[in-house]
């Protein structure tokens, strides 16, 4: 009875700490003892182990062949297998299944057992958290902070340890043993060693599931998430859209007074998020995704695929670009579009056209931004202005070695030679 109690301690243990049904841990145990007695040389392959389920006595049976002949490990007497028989009769070969002492499975095969039992704890504990969670990838779960090793984050949410790694994490949080967090599962990795259940608070779409429980339209499928891009714990754009014409799709994500975004705002540290109206029309979209920057004329670029030129007044071009070019990164991202921004020289200041012609002149000859200066400073700030003059007139004027000097000039006459055939072809058509 004390090992029936015993056991019985160790099942409970199981079931209410690690969170594995009865049956699943009575089993693994089973299957533990099973696999480890049979290492012992006293016991045939054909040994079989069983727990009660009402009372939790081990029994364990092994099969042996009825002899008078053999004898050792696998052999039993004709005398014995009739009395293990009820003594119904058994002829030399039967097989007959007897109950033995489970003290003859020896200490050895105790020992080895008890690491078998916690190796199918183990995988039973993986397999029920597969089961449970392989169909909530996506969603957002609560928990506890439990432990932060290099980075990264354990949580345990119910009675299951799942991971936060350093690069889901979002840079500007740090978190403390008991913290409460949110995270969505990311995913499920059945051959992970450590925890199985993978979170993140850093991807897109933790940002969509927030917007799927804050935003009633979202999660009815009213309103459609079309794009998300983040630079987690600084900014984000969210695109939406709607079929129902009685419905604002950016008004239904901010809510009355900000209300709905307010609330979403708070759980990513946060982090400012720009809610874009999408449009199919790449021009309209991209001027949505820029606001508010006014921009003066965004063309799709006729030859480079998913390519958009943009050019804002000079008093918008930051705003356009965003701190380190932060807000027209994320509308790459969003759109799936290059967007390259260009400062208007129609209200830009002297200083301003000639810091654009210098970046011009060094990307069209492949020179230095130093080179570039010295021609912009001797006046020559466009390729026509090179091509005016004469090869010794442009080396002597702006003082440059002769070698990069006819290099340039050459260069020059190359690229207005070129442009000047296509402009010709372009007015035959």
């Amino acid at each position: 009875m004390a090992m029936n109690n015993q056991l019985l301690a160790v099942v409970q243990h199981i079931e209410n700490e690690r969170g594995v049904s009865r049956e699943i841990v009575i089993t693994a145990i089973e299957q533990a003892i099973q696999q480890a007695a049979r290492k012992n040389h006293d016991v045939t392959n054909d040994l079989r182990v069983v727990i009660d389920r009402k009372d939790l006595s081990l029994h364990v049976y092994d099969t042996l062949v009825a002899s008078d002949e053999e004898t050792g490990p696998g052999f039993i007497s004709l005398a014995r297998a009739v009395r293990f028989n009820h003594g119904n009769p058994v002829k030399e070969g039967d097989s007959i299944e007897i109950e033995m002492p489970a003290s003859r499975l020896g200490r050895i095969a105790a020992q080895t057992s008890r690491q078998m039992i916690m190796q199918k704890i183990r995988e039973a504990e993986r397999t029920n958290t597969f089961t449970e969670y392989r169909d909530r990838v996506g969603d957002i779960v609560s928990g506890t902070v439990s432990a932060v090793v290099r980075g990264d984050t354990y949580v345990t949410v119910g009675k299951t340890e799942m991971i936060l790694p350093a690069r889901e994490r979002i840079p500007t949080e740090n978190y403390q043993v008991g913290d409460p967090i949110r995270a969505l599962i990311l995913r499920v990795d059945t051959e992970a060693r450590g925890p199985s259940v993978v979170l993140s608070r850093a991807s897109n779409k933790f940002l969509e599931a927030l917007f799927r429980l804050e935003v009633s339209e979202i999660s009815d499928g009213v309103v459609e998430i079309m794009g998300c891009s983040r630079d987690p714990g600084y900014r984000a754009k969210i695109a939406v859209r709607t079929d129902n014409e009685n419905i604002d799709p950016v008004g239904a994500c901010v809510g009355q007074r900000g209300s709905r975004v307010r609330n979403i705002v708070t759980e990513p540290g946060g982090e400012k998020i720009d809610i874009v109206r999408w449009n199919e029309d790449i021009r309209l979209y991209v001027q949505q995704a820029l606001a508010p920057a006014k921009l003066e004329s965004i063309e799709v670029d006729p030859v480079l695929p998913n390519t958009v030129h943009i050019v804002a007044a000079a008093d918008q071009y930051s705003l356009a670009i965003g701190k380190r070019g932060q807000n027209v990164r994320l509308t790459t991202r969003l759109t799936g579009w290059h967007v390259e921004v260009k400062k208007s020289m129609a209200t830009a200041s002297f200083e301003d056209q000639k810091a654009e012609a210098i970046k011009e002149l060094a990307e069209t000859f492949s020179v230095s931004l130093a080179v570039a200066t010295q021609i912009a400073d001797a006046g020559f700030l466009t390729v026509e202005g090179i091509v005016y003059v004469d090869e010794p007139t442009f080396v002597a004027s702006t003082g440059l070695d002769e070698v990069t000097g006819r290099g340039v000039y050459a260069a020059a006459q190359a690229v207005y030679n070129l442009t000047s055939e296509n402009a010709d072809a372009t007015e035959e058509e």
